[in-house]
């Protein structure tokens, strides 16, 4: 992979451990540097549009951009200001929220390999797969689910571990099948994350973002991060890395997500298709025939105009014409005789 600079201290690959505990949530970016680090951003934005539509054209490979986080983390703002101006054609993003009845009713993968997207295209998953070893394994979900004794007889500890193994292997699958995976988790504190909710309450523009729901999440908050702490270093591989990164100060947070995107692109160098000799033989031939078909058009443009016009009024012109023309040749005559007269 290109090399990172920024965000590469928030890089796991399975190498190493994470202790969510020691990862800081702001950066200890300087505020007087925001400046800087947003005009960086734009830049790497560009170039991310550039090398999306180069990905676009060639086809080859996927992304695979997963997002998980706490409520209030900016999972939202970050799909917004990190792919604006990518050209839309060629991302897709997809919501995972509660299981329906259907979907419950399928393997918890179906619903998400269902939105996995063609080669060539961009996909960002506001949630993901994660959800049924986080959320589904706080609530013990799994001892409620409709499966065989077989599978959930067995510990709370060993179905997850059984599940964490499915996720690497699918992992596995999607980058053997041409896909490059990008998992981040957006690690916003527990004092920001009562801030933002605050927000929510008492500003009617965003009283819809709040859930009261959330408060119940927010009151697990330690047991929640152990098991994020626990999903990442169990599916962390070096196909498939997870990026921990601090989410309290939004602004350095989109910089480091362009950073990672923009440095799986570049790792991908996706090239624009070459055409073999036939094809450019025959692309040469169709140049010559738009371009015949210009001076064609030039002479049409005149005839094309009389062509609509009504039977009688064809006739009035080319009567019209016919005149002119004889009156000419007469002008041409006695200018003749004139000549011959004076010599």
């Amino acid at each position: 992979m290109a090399e990172l600079t920024d965000a590469a201290k928030y890089r796991f690959d399975g190498e190493n451990k994470l202790s969510i505990r020691a990862m800081d949530t702001d950066g200890n970016v300087d505020k007087a540097d925001r400046i800087r680090i947003e005009a960086d951003t734009k830049v790497m934005q560009q170039k991310i549009r550039a090398l999306q539509d180069r990905l676009y054209a060639d086809g080859r490979e996927g992304v695979i951009v997963i997002l998980q986080a706490m409520d209030a983390a900016g999972k939202d703002s970050t799909v917004k200001h990190v792919m604006s101006g990518v050209n839309p054609q060629g991302v897709e993003v997809h919501s995972f929220k509660t299981p329906s009845a259907d979907e419950l009713a399928h393997d918890y993968l179906w619903r998400v390999n269902k939105c996995i997207p063609a080669r060539g295209m961009i996909a960002i998953f506001n949630r993901s797969y994660y959800e049924d070893v986080l959320v589904a394994r706080l609530r013990e979900l799994n001892k409620t689910y409709k499966m065989p004794e077989r599978c959930i007889s067995k510990s709370t500890e060993e179905f997850y571990k059984e599940r964490y193994e499915d996720i690497r292997n699918y992992e596995k699958y999607l980058f053997h099948n041409g896909y490059r995976i990008v998992k981040i988790f957006l690690n916003v504190s527990k004092k920001e994350q009562k801030k933002r909710f605050l927000e929510r309450i008492e500003e009617s523009s965003k009283n819809w973002k709040f859930n009261p729901g959330d408060l119940d999440d927010r009151a697990a908050w330690d047991r929640y991060h152990e098991i994020y702490e626990d999903a990442v270093n169990a599916t962390a591989s070096a196909i498939a890395p997870w990026y921990v990164l601090p989410a309290d100060k939004k602004w350095y947070t989109h910089y480091l997500v362009s950073e990672i995107l923009l440095k799986t692109l570049e790792t991908i160098d996706p090239k624009y298709p070459k055409l073999d000799e036939n094809a450019r033989i025959e692309m040469d031939k169709c140049r010559k025939i738009l371009e015949r078909e210009g001076k064609k058009d030039k002479n049409k443009d005149k005839d094309g105009y009389k062509d609509s016009l009504p039977e009688e009024e064809k006739s009035r012109l080319k009567a019209e014409k016919k005149a002119k023309k004889a009156a000419k040749e007469e002008a041409g005559e006695k200018a003749g005789e004139e000549t011959e007269q004076e010599e």
